[in-house]
């Protein structure tokens, strides 16, 4: 679990003109939310968030004007549908120690027993309960050799120590299906025959 240091400063400006004159000066205006508190305004460095938010649930330390020093998960983040840019962020206030639940990429690894199979990903995320300080990143699941008709389902999945599953254990998370056969060049010909006589 990468843990990633910000320069916080608090913001005093809302709205929409604020919000725009906070990215001209590349920063992205954010809500830290949790505890009870009252959100917190602030703006974090734009191209430093958008490092950080590569890893999936990295967990920030934000120093706010040098003041306090807070922990945050990312909760959720608009992006421009256009240009990708961060446009807002929303940050969970996290304790070390303290269990939160998040969601977690589904990575899956081997090769399905041969007859062209296809792997669908019915959830890409698995959703888990895990310490702050000590989520993982992600989970590898093996599919070597598995078959048509196959599934994995989330209580199949090892998770790290202190890990727990945050969905019903008998939830699908992978399935193998059978890939759709094509017509041969051979039957479309004879098909198209038998229309003509028809």
């Amino acid at each position: 679990m990468s843990e990633v240091k910000l320069s916080a400063e608090t913001r005093t400006e809302f709205g929409k003109g604020a919000a725009r004159r906070i990215r001209r000066d590349s920063k992205v205006p954010v809500v830290l939310y949790g505890h009870g508190t009252e959100p917190v305004h602030l703006t974090l460095p734009g191209h430093d968030l958008l490092l950080a938010l590569r890893t999936p649930n990295v967990l920030i330390s934000l120093d706010i004007d040098g003041k306090t020093n807070e922990l945050a998960i990312p909760k959720a983040v608009q992006r421009d549908p256009l240009k990708g840019f961060l446009e807002h962020v929303d940050l969970l206030l996290v304790k070390r120690g303290e269990k939160v639940t998040v969601e977690i990429p589904v990575h899956a690894e081997g090769e399905l027993a041969p007859g062209g199979n296809l792997l669908e990903h019915v959830l890409n995320t698995l959703p888990v309960e895990a310490e702050a300080t000590h989520i993982p990143e992600a989970v590898t699941v093996s599919v070597e050799g598995l078959a048509a008709g196959a599934s994995v389902q989330a209580k199949d999945i090892t998770l790290p120590s202190g890990v727990t599953l945050a969905v019903e254990e008998d939830a699908v998370v992978l399935q193998v299906l059978q890939a759709q056969v094509e017509e041969t060049e051979g039957e479309a010909a004879e098909a198209g025959e038998e229309q003509a006589e028809a």
